[in-house]
């Protein structure tokens, strides 16, 4: 049986929206924009579960409760990505590649920038996990599937310690990006991309709307079509007898 650890008192230390299964699960699992259901996924063997919808404070948010549970040492990211922050690219571009001058490097997202974590916990963090990557899937049994796989390849509570870190969050909840070399401008831009991104899920439900409607139209007209073919067909069958009548 492979060795596991206590988490830090108290795991996860960093409230958030996520849901919590077996501490000494290996596996835990991130679904990015996709709200799925995280508590199922937890009953099916995942630690913790949870979305990730910025590529800077949700990030940091994750990345603490991990390397504060030795136990978990793989992340599982799933779900749709999300849109303009890139969060689910961000995260794997971090594990890869690191932060240099507070900016994850290679990602793609608007504003990843990194303030709460040393590079000791970003480290630490690499070193603790593999990433495994499904994105884009939303199929729970896929998930599910995904979680047994990796619980049978569990290498053990990683070598060392909880590392704790604090996650800080500006007045709102909103995460404070303005650290050296940021400009405070990023703001801005992320609220305009939210307000993008509502936008854009607003007219993707009226158009889904209004696909329905033509549907329905399109079918209702062809209902008609093949009610009067029928009728049709019914008047060329009787017309014999009908002349043989008169």
């Amino acid at each position: 049986m492979v060795e596991k650890k206590s988490p830090a008192s108290g795991w996860p230390i960093v409230q958030g929206d996520f849901h919590t299964g077996d501490a000494q699960s290996c596996v835990g699992v991130v679904t990015m924009g996709s709200h799925l259901d995280e508590q199922g996924i937890c009953d099916a063997g995942a630690a913790i579960a949870g979305s990730c919808k910025t590529e800077n404070l949700g990030i940091e948010k994750i990345i603490a409760n991990v390397i504060s549970n030795p136990n978990i040492r793989f992340i599982l990211c799933c779900g749709t990505e999300v849109k303009g922050h890139l969060s689910g690219q961000s995260f794997i571009a971090l594990h890869a590649g690191g932060v240099s001058g507070g900016k994850i490097v290679g990602a793609q997202g608007a504003i990843p920038f990194i303030e709460n974590l040393s590079d000791e916990a970003i480290k630490r963090f690499q070193d603790q996990v593999e990433m495994v990557n499904i994105m884009e899937s939303e199929d729970m049994g896929t998930i599910k599937a995904k979680i047994d796989e990796l619980k049978a390849k569990d290498p053990g509570a990683f070598p060392e310690e909880p590392m704790i870190v604090e996650v800080k969050e500006a007045g709102g909840g909103a995460a404070e990006v303005a650290v050296a070399g940021v400009n405070p401008q990023f703001l801005e831009i992320e609220e305009r991309l939210n307000a993008i991104e509502e936008r854009i899920e607003f007219v993707d439900a009226e158009m889904a709307q209004r696909v329905g409607r033509k549907v329905g139209r399109d079918i209702g007209i062809l209902y008609g079509l093949v009610a009067g073919l029928i009728v049709f067909m019914m008047l060329l069958m009787l017309l014999p007898k009908l002349i043989g009548f008169l």
